[in-house]
């Protein structure tokens, strides 16, 4: 062994000691938000949704610059937190399907070292025995009841204070602002004073339901900041890891169902009291499958040698490390939200490349184009964008954006955080973007991942019956 794997090895021992005198066993509270576009929030340059509360604990904790997950789907992505693997490892890669029955996930692992481990709110995976939380009641389950109900924090609390010499994990998922945005206050933002993002296109119904969607927003942090007194009430604030997300981007056109940044970019906040630096940033790219093994480390003491697709950040928690993965991954299918329609993308967190594997084919989401038979779930803004395409150049550009796609995509989304400028044939990127579809290639080979070539109607069927179709090992 050389000498830098030994200065390496007693770095590690110091660091793990220090932190199971500091705080043996931390606590773990998930709150997740929604369908929330990350960069919607101020803290992420959103122009115009009010946050105080998730602002007040960025002030508290570590906020991720370059934080993502796999699949834009409600479903997928919580399954890839839980399980700490990616769609197709843990069988996941559809809306509306399920997990492999063999499946572990948080709770199997940090209840077999005496954690308490409950979800409130939203579940949205199966099967039941993969993941088998403790029920806590009090949130909304339902993210298309319209309205939602009232919340109530009794039972939250309980569980923070129940068996108070064990250590707890609980999932708060919020179902705001899930369409339907019916929750919160609208008139605080006056519809001609909202600033739409670029990828958004400008028509009077998508003002209106804007309005409607940030007001979700503020609604949301208000439950956040309710969530929080609750534990500083409970006397276990000290003791706790808290780590905020806001799931995958909303349900507007090119945001929610694609690869594209502002459908696998997440808000991330972490805050634990004395243990995270206060009020600082970091560029170190995550995923939703590296929390699973951050917790289990912490919770530890020490490195694990369970397999995971992702890997602990601990020491960018702890030890304000810089970096932590070189690249994260995407998948989208699209059914059974519509046709088939198979994107694959890669990010260094600077540059994002994807590939569309059915360039020929137009892609159709029946929820967001008012196809669902969920009137609930109907868009109405949706045909006001293809209405007024005809007239407005910037509007049809923004249709044809959404539904005709090039084989390839490369964005600089350092300085196009909308993605709005396809370089992938400017020859001064070339070797970035071969770069970058090498290494997507390398990852869909790790991960058995069939492409376009898959039985999706066969897939999605198999899948939803725990039958499921490809079984990719793990690579060492």
């Amino acid at each position: 062994m050389n000498k830098v794997c030994i200065a390496a090895g007693i770095v590690a021992s110091l660091l793990f000691g220090q932190l199971a005198t500091a705080a043996d066993r931390p606590n773990f509270l998930i709150i997740m938000a929604d369908d929330c576009t990350h960069n919607d929030l101020p803290l992420y340059g959103g122009q115009n949704a009010k946050t105080p509360n998730i602002d007040k604990l960025a002030t508290q904790g570590l906020t991720f610059n370059r934080a993502y997950l796999s699949e834009a789907m409600c479903q997928p992505c919580r399954a890839e937190l839980y399980t700490g693997q990616y769609p197709m490892r843990n069988g996941c890669a559809w809306n509306h399907s399920a997990s492999r029955p063999n499946t572990t996930s948080m709770p199997q692992h940090l209840e077999a070292i005496g954690y308490r481990v409950g979800i409130a709110g939203k579940v949205h995976v199966k099967p039941k025995k993969a993941f088998p939380f403790e029920s806590i009641g009090g949130f909304e389950p339902n993210c298309v009841r319209n309205p939602t109900k009232d919340h109530d924090l009794t039972e939250v609390s309980q569980f923070f204070t129940r068996n108070s010499d064990d250590p707890f994990a609980l999932v708060i998922a919020l179902v705001e602002p899930h369409v339907p945005w019916v929750m919160g206050d609208a008139s605080q933002y006056p519809k001609k004073k909202i600033q739409l993002p670029p990828n958004i296109a400008d028509t009077p119904r998508t003002r209106e339901d804007y309005a409607s969607y940030l007001a979700e927003i503020t609604y949301m942090d208000g439950q956040v900041g309710e969530i929080l007194k609750a534990l500083d009430d409970s006397g276990k604030a000290k003791d706790t890891l808290v780590l905020f997300t806001s799931e995958q981007g909303s349900q507007f056109p090119g945001c929610k169902w694609t690869n594209w940044d502002t459908g696998v970019h997440t808000a991330l906040i972490a805050r634990w009291p004395g243990q995270i630096v206060e009020g600082q940033r970091t560029d170190a790219i995550v995923q939703y499958a590296d929390v699973m093994p951050t917790l289990l480390e912490l919770a530890e003491g020490r490195p694990i040698n369970q397999q995971y697709d992702g890997t602990s950040f601990v020491n960018v928690l702890i030890n304000d490390k810089p970096t932590h993965r070189q690249y994260a991954y995407g998948v989208h299918n699209n059914i059974p939200e519509g046709p088939a329609y198979p994107i694959r993308t890669v990010t260094n967190g600077k540059y994002r490349y994807l590939r569309n594997l059915l360039p020929d084919e137009i892609y159709i989401e029946k929820h967001l184009m008012g196809m669902s038979g969920n009137a609930t779930l109907n868009n109405p803004y949706w045909a006001t964008w293809v209405r007024e395409a005809w007239a407005n150049p910037k509007t049809y550009n923004l249709v044809k954006r959404y539904m005709r796609r090039p084989a390839e995509q490369l964005y600089l989304t350092a300085e196009d955080p909308y993605e709005m400028k396809n370089l992938a044939n400017d020859p001064a990127h070339a070797a970035i973007k071969a770069k970058l579809s090498a290494e997507l290639d390398r990852w869909l080979k790790s991960q058995g991942d069939p492409g376009a070539a898959q039985d999706t109607n066969e897939a999605i069927q198999a899948a939803r019956q725990g039958n499921h179709l490809y079984f990719p090992p793990l690579q060492q």
